[in-house]
């Protein structure tokens, strides 16, 4: 989705220009006698919904009409939040950010046309926009693929990671309700469910950026950020298990210390790794 932003937004002025061109040819919505708007909907396959907004009285006058469907619960409803955010241009025509639709759940634009107090708001897939404007191409089988796997994997890795968080808590609690209490009673459901979070959090973003795509933000570090935040989860799980094998060997097998040494220097190279990837990508932001 990520791609799509920055395509739509290099892109902007020519996508807008042809829509305004092409509802120009059109002429006047809200006159043509065209209640359910047929003919938007044969002139843009990316027009997912088209709804009448009085400019006045700031209320729905239309039901939300959809390409095979209406909707008359919304007529009615007060729309002043949609109007007062509008910025027209002085042909008439304003235009939203790409957004998640809470009609349709799809990436879209909206596209308003002022016909005297009326105006119309229609909603367009940025996607099917894209593609019919040959800005992408895109195969349907492959992406439909791509997504049903990040969804499997996504969900599956929520799972494991709640299966973790689980695990550390009953183990927890048996050790406590058996009095074995030790260092590996403490420490390892710690790092269990740190683990777990570390995981949970990665399953989020995927589902995130790749199938529900609830983030719109144009980052192009949010890779970075996300690596980051990961690898912060997994060094906290490798401190712990160090400071832990550290307390074992002292209190266990004192002439073993070599090793918990080497674990230890390994641990501060992942941690300095870690900083300079920040510093890195700290410095190229700047």
């Amino acid at each position: 989705m990520k791609e799509y932003l920055e395509i739509y937004y290099h892109n902007q002025a020519r996508i807008e220009s042809f829509l305004e061109d092409t509802l120009d040819n059109i002429g006047a919505l809200c006159e043509s006698g065209d209640s359910n708007f047929k003919s938007l909907y044969k002139t843009f396959p990316s027009l997912e919904l088209v709804y009448v907004i009085n400019s006045k009285t700031k209320l729905q006058t239309s039901a939300n009409i959809y390409r095979y469907s209406v909707d008359e619960k919304e007529k009615d409803q007060d729309r002043s939040y949609l109007i007062e955010k509008l910025k027209v241009k002085e042909n008439g025509y304003a235009f939203t950010p790409p957004y998640q639709s809470s009609a349709t759940r799809n990436i879209c634009i909206s596209v308003s046309k002022k016909e005297d107090e009326d105006i119309v708001f229609m909603d367009l897939s940025l996607e099917v926009l894209l593609e019919r404007l040959g800005l992408i191409e895109k195969h349907k089988v492959f992406s439909a693929i791509t997504k049903t796997f990040y969804i499997v994997a996504g969900y599956l890795m929520m799972f494991l990671s709640g299966v973790a968080i689980f695990y550390a808590g009953a183990d927890f609690l048996t050790n406590i309700f058996a009095s074995k209490l030790s260092i590996d009673t403490i420490f390892k459901p710690i790092i269990a469910a740190t683990l777990g979070i570390a995981i949970f959090d990665l399953s989020k973003t995927i589902l995130e950026q790749e199938v529900y795509f609830k983030s719109y933000v144009k980052d192009s570090k949010i890779e970075i950020k996300t690596l980051t935040k990961f690898l912060v989860s997994i060094l906290i799980a490798l401190s712990i298990e160090t400071l832990m094998v550290v307390f074992k060997i002292a209190l266990e097998n004192y002439d073993n210390m070599i090793h918990a040494l080497y674990l230890m220097i390994g641990t501060s190279l992942f941690i300095i790794a870690l900083a300079l990837l920040i510093f890195i990508t700290k410095k190229r932001k700047g």
